[in-house]
């Protein structure tokens, strides 16, 4: 009977121990992992955006301490870390775990973890209420299919892209980094604009709006005469247009513009209720 006790024992004790080392294993192979160039993801294979390219998207959407960061599939976390070394606040979003365990690693070896964050998920179901800047390096028909969400965002927020474009929707902004010819160079700014289309009542005086994303077309009718702006363009929520030798500017506070007309001769305030 005692050695019958004992053997169950050792059985036990052999297969707490064997539950362990499988244990330490695990988690040292998680603590060693390192992910392979090209290595395939939920909607992307994994490539590293260089670090002079996110040192210089990050530059381009003006990024400070102010700012909330998101990087849509955040890879091993370098644009999320470059970010909360900037001062800001950062959140990558990452569908591989793995990723996020590396990247939460790179983080606190950075220091910056208090500024820089990593959440696992589908970058499609994310939110992005909170964000002032987004960040992503995907593919063309993933922006294509994030564009209308990113739209929908609160004017001014910035979204910048490695390499890739929106389609029809021009960047406000192209730059490229003379130090890597040889291989992701290209980092693309846009600014999204309110949404200004419709008719507005300036005073007695109407103006008819257009918009294709940022750029701005239309009429407007004063004292029976219809002229066609020109120049129109949106900036956030700040729109400039010109109508004749006068150029208005003001801001779009949902439905309702404020702001200045200037020509030659004369400059004056001017507000516009959207009907």
């Amino acid at each position: 009977m005692k050695s019958l006790i004992n053997s169950r024992r050792l059985l036990a004790v052999a297969f707490l121990t064997a539950s362990l080392l499988n244990l330490y294993s695990q988690n040292k192979t998680n603590d060693t992992y390192v992910p392979e160039v090209g290595q395939r993801g939920k909607d992307v294979v994994w490539v590293p955006t260089p670090q002079v390219l996110v040192d210089t998207m990050l530059s381009i959407a003006r990024v400070t301490p102010k700012d909330f960061v998101i990087d849509l599939g955040s890879g091993d976390g370098r644009t999320v870390i470059t970010a909360a070394k900037r001062g800001a606040q950062a959140m990558g979003v990452e569908f591989n775990p793995d990723m996020v365990a590396l990247s939460r690693r790179n983080a606190e070896q950075a220091g910056v973890t208090a500024r820089a964050q990593f959440v696992e998920g589908d970058l499609f179901q994310a939110d992005l209420s909170k964000a002032t800047v987004i960040t992503m390096f995907l593919l063309p028909e993933i922006n294509l299919k994030l564009r209308p969400k990113l739209l929908d965002l609160k004017p001014g927020t910035r979204i910048v892209s490695n390499t890739f474009t929106m389609g029809e929707w021009e960047p406000d902004l192209e730059v490229n980094t003379p130090d890597n010819w040889n291989s992701w160079n290209t980092a693309l700014l846009w600014i999204i604009p309110a949404k200004v289309e419709g008719s507005w009542k300036v005073g007695n005086d109407e103006l008819n709006l257009t918009q294709e994303f940022q750029f701005v077309r239309g009429t407007f009718t004063s004292n029976g005469k219809t002229t066609a702006i020109s120049d129109g363009r949106l900036n956030g929520s700040e729109i400039v247009f010109t109508v004749g030798n006068t150029k208005y500017m003001a801001r779009v506070d949902g439905n309702n513009m404020r702001g200045t007309a200037a020509n030659t001769s004369s400059k004056w305030d001017w507000v516009a209720v959207k009907k």
